[in-house]
């Protein structure tokens, strides 16, 4: 369900411009990000960094898009985004004494520390690199092909991401020594 929560914001823009335009879909956007933010507030009385990026510069970036009827803005905001979240994922490497990818997913997986360190690279790099491919897509391509990479393509790419992360981990995970092995039945 949180999923879907989250991706709340693109459906709508997705919605709004297979109906309208992109116009109409980034003033959609916009107005659903706020609706998010909001019962996200009202369910958990506290605000997501993630969300509250997404805001700023989707009402920026997609303000700038309505007003100067230029859809570069709303399209160079995917970019700025996943730029964002790579350089701070990157960052964690030297503030701090974890890894950013290691304090998210500690408490379920015990793993060697040169392993969270390069799972962490790995995740910077992804995200600045599909900061990258929305620029080239954006560039190259007709903004209705933009729309489909940004839903399916993005999504695609972070599925597969995922998964080759979770191949990676199965591979590099330690067993707890609290844990008691399972007991055969004779």
């Amino acid at each position: 369900m949180k999923f879907l929560f989250d991706f709340f914001p693109i459906i709508v823009f997705y919605i709004g411009y297979k109906m309208y335009d992109i116009y109409y879909a980034t003033a959609f956007a916009i107005a659903a990000t706020f609706i998010q933010i909001s019962l996200y507030w009202l369910k958990n009385h506290r605000f997501e960094k993630m969300h509250l990026i997404t805001m700023g510069l989707i009402t920026v970036l997609g303000g700038a898009t309505i007003y100067f009827h230029d859809p570069a803005f709303i399209q160079w905001k995917v970019s700025v985004v996943n730029w964002i979240f790579g350089l701070v994922i990157i960052g964690s490497h030297y503030i701090g004494k974890k890894p950013l990818i290691e304090r998210m997913m500690d408490h379920a997986i015990s793993m060697d520390p040169g392993i969270w360190k390069r799972l962490n690279a790995a995740w910077g790099l992804f995200f600045l690199g599909m900061g990258f491919l929305n620029l080239y897509v954006m560039f190259n391509f007709e903004e209705a092909t933009w729309v489909d990479f940004k839903v399916y393509g993005l999504l695609g790419l972070t599925i597969a991401f995922v998964i080759l992360q979770s191949v990676y981990l199965a591979k590099h995970i330690q067993e707890d020594e609290n844990d008691d092995p399972v007991e055969k039945e004779v």
